[in-house]
């Protein structure tokens, strides 16, 4: 059960509940979050919605929690249901939560974590003259887009996205530490604008997202050379049907435009248009694939008809590893990390949870591929599955952030 079906299960479980006359004047939301457990929760995946429908049923929120969780517990697909903190229903999935997940992040693509929550929205960013301002409301455009809204930007008064300037130009780092410089650190902290963020070492985050990308790109590429896939279909198949990391949801119409006073940026620090697009064309290397202004995924085409269940990746065992746990928690929690930033107008969010995610990502890569005599199985081509999954959205967030996803590095 992936976690888009997981929400959908959560909705069916609230609307039995009312039907039922057990949560008496609630409405049923449109939509409910679920996302991995936090500190004290348990199970695959945790959902607030007791909280939400606390104030409407005028009950404690526990209490909705243990009418919700009888009915959730009921519900095809879902081992066992228990209540945590204030009314936290955490969730173990039958089978584990790895059925389905990474099948989900390769058919989606650079669309994984889109969502409706900011649906017929108009966030209106009014932003001072200020290059990291700017680029903040330029990187909010595309990450509310994601997730069903329209940003409008303009210089006026009175200001309600004002984050701490960088204390100098951070132009000379180049277009990708740049705006790594001024997006990575949250807004009320100042960034730091040094020659650390060109480093290619571990202590640099930038070069680890950056990094872990291109290394999903290197174990594709080693294990074709192998003879196998992450797919049932052959590799010379898979190698040609990639895709780009397209955030261009947007669109011309999602962001109207800038007041005609607003000051040109410079083509460093631009947005993933002219000038990201240059470079994410100098590094589409390899495999064929298809180049917008945001840079390569590497991501499969989807398949449609009996060629797609014939190209799904097979799946990972019952009982991950703790590396496979680590970075399937993080790629379940992308979606969550989406709508945070969107909603609170925090990049930052993204950028740490990019972090988050390659670390996992380094830290799995040494089982991928077979070693020494060994002969590759499914066991391999599940792992390689889940690698590219990973890739999938480090090449997402990094174009949300209009950064280039390296091939090599």
């Amino acid at each position: 059960m992936t976690p888009v079906e997981l929400s959908r299960t959560v909705l069916r479980a609230v609307r039995r509940a009312v039907d039922d006359g057990e949560l008496d004047g609630v409405s049923v939301p449109d939509s409910a979050v679920v996302a991995p457990p936090g500190p004290g929760g348990r199970g695959d995946y945790a959902t607030n919605v007791a909280l939400r429908l606390a104030g409407q049923a005028k009950r404690p929120a526990a209490g909705v929690a243990e009418v919700l969780r009888r009915y959730l517990a009921d519900e095809p697909g879902v081992a066992g249901v228990t209540v945590t903190g204030p009314g936290f229903l955490n969730i173990t999935l039958a089978g584990g939560a790895t059925a389905g997940l990474v099948e989900e992040v390769l058919e989606r693509g650079a669309r994984y974590g889109h969502g409706d929550t900011l649906a017929g929205q108009v966030v209106e960013l009014r932003v001072p003259y200020d290059t990291r301002a700017e680029i903040v409301a330029d990187t909010l455009v595309r990450i509310v887009a994601t997730q069903g809204g329209r940003t409008e930007v303009r210089h006026s008064e009175p200001v309600n996205l004002r984050p701490v300037p960088a204390p100098e130009d951070p132009a000379p780092l180049g277009h990708d530490a740049a705006r790594w410089a001024l997006l990575h650190p949250a807004p009320h902290d100042r960034p730091r604008i040094s020659a650390d963020h060109l480093l290619q070492r571990e202590s640099n985050p930038l070069f680890r997202v950056r990094y872990a990308h291109a290394r999903t790109r290197a174990l594709r590429r080693n294990a074709a050379t192998l003879g196998f896939s992450s797919a049932r279909v052959s590799a010379t198949t898979t190698s040609a049907a990639v895709s780009v990391a397209a955030t261009a949801t947007a669109g011309p119409s999602a962001v109207r435009p800038v007041a005609a006073s607003t000051p040109k940026r410079s083509g460093v620090l631009a947005g993933a248009g002219a000038g990201a697009g240059a470079g994410a064309r100098a590094g589409c290397t390899g495999a064929p694939v298809q180049v917008s202004g945001t840079g390569c995924t590497g991501v499969p085409l989807p398949v449609s008809g009996d060629a797609a269940a014939e190209s799904r990746p097979p799946q990972l065992s019952p009982t991950p590893t703790p590396a496979e746990a680590d970075l399937l928690a993080a790629l379940a929690g992308y979606p969550h990390a989406l709508r945070l930033a969107a909603r609170d107008r925090a990049p930052d969010r993204l950028a740490r949870h990019l972090v988050v995610t390659a670390d996992a990502l380094l830290g799995f890569q040494h089982v991928v591929l077979p070693l020494g005599d060994e002969k590759p199985s499914a066991a391999h081509r599940a792992r390689l599955a889940l690698a590219e999954a990973a890739g999938a959205v480090l090449a997402g967030g990094l174009s949300l952030l209009g950064i280039s996803a390296p091939e090599h590095l």
